[in-house]
């Protein structure tokens, strides 16, 4: 069975279709490559998948169950949306982290937040807590800032900081962890250092969706590749498929106009 499903999904703005007639699904453990120009729609996808935007149409399920149907009125529901998010890990271009926390505090605070809503929070508050703690120091220590911990963001490095931002979008355990252009912000040193965290995630068989302009790590790394064009997908496959031979021409001139840049 797929991880993750999606059916048909389309998204407007302001009567610009960004997203048309969006489908495709992935396998537990695989890496899933998102390519393409500047306003192509990835980011978008990425947000409707996270639930940070709804669909106008289509359907969502991660691990067969329907998490959004744009016909079924009971999956739009914030209540509902708000527990469907936890489905997903979202690290952003910008890391997003908050500046008054630390870093260990920043990967805690959506676990305490949500051990907050439990019915047996009260009687069980410390060792909730401490649980969450240790989680996070080994988040930490995973992401090789074992040695900072206690660093606010910004006595942080950008590569710090955005695998900081990996460790709190893993902290609660995601189905599905998904990266919007991660690198973008990054000087190439810094690049070359998350790129490497997430290889090693791949390398794990963490189930990931990467929107990357980096199409060396799409290659290497991506076990299925999508291209998108003007809010559709024009040619998903393999590496090898889409990155090495593509069919498509516009595949091909973007790939063609990336190489030149």
């Amino acid at each position: 069975m797929a991880i993750l499903e999606v059916e048909h999904i389309q998204k407007t703005f302001e009567k610009v279709q960004v997203l048309k007639d969006i489908s495709f699904s992935m396998e537990k453990g695989q890496t899933l490559s998102i390519i393409g120009s500047s306003g192509s729609g990835k980011t978008t996808l990425l947000r409707c998948l996270n639930f940070l935007e709804n669909p106008d149409t289509g359907i969502i399920r991660v691990n067969g169950e329907t998490l959004f149907d744009a016909g079924n009125p009971d999956t739009r529901k914030e209540s509902e949306i708000r527990k469907k998010r936890l489905h997903f890990g979202l690290v952003f271009q910008s890391f997003n982290l908050f500046p008054q926390y630390t870093a260990l505090q920043n990967v805690m605070l959506a676990g305490q937040l949500l051990a907050k809503e439990a019915d047996n929070y009260k009687t069980r508050k410390k060792e909730i807590n401490l649980a969450i703690e240790e989680h996070a120091k080994e988040l930490l220590v995973q992401m090789g800032l074992g040695d900072r911990m206690e660093n606010y963001p910004h006595q942080l490095s950008g590569g710090q900081c955005q695998r900081v931002a990996i460790a709190r979008a893993l902290a609660l355990t995601p189905d599905i962890l998904c990266f919007d252009e991660p690198t973008s912000a990054l000087d190439p040193e810094l690049t070359g250092e998350v790129l490497r965290v997430i290889k090693e995630l791949a390398d794990k068989e963490t189930t990931m969706i990467i929107v990357t302009h980096e199409m060396a790590f799409a290659r290497d790394v991506a076990d299925c590749v999508i291209f998108m064009d003007d809010g559709y997908i024009v040619e998903q496959g393999s590496p090898r498929e889409v990155i090495e031979n593509p069919r498509e021409e516009r595949t091909k001139q973007f790939l063609s106009r990336y190489t030149q840049g």
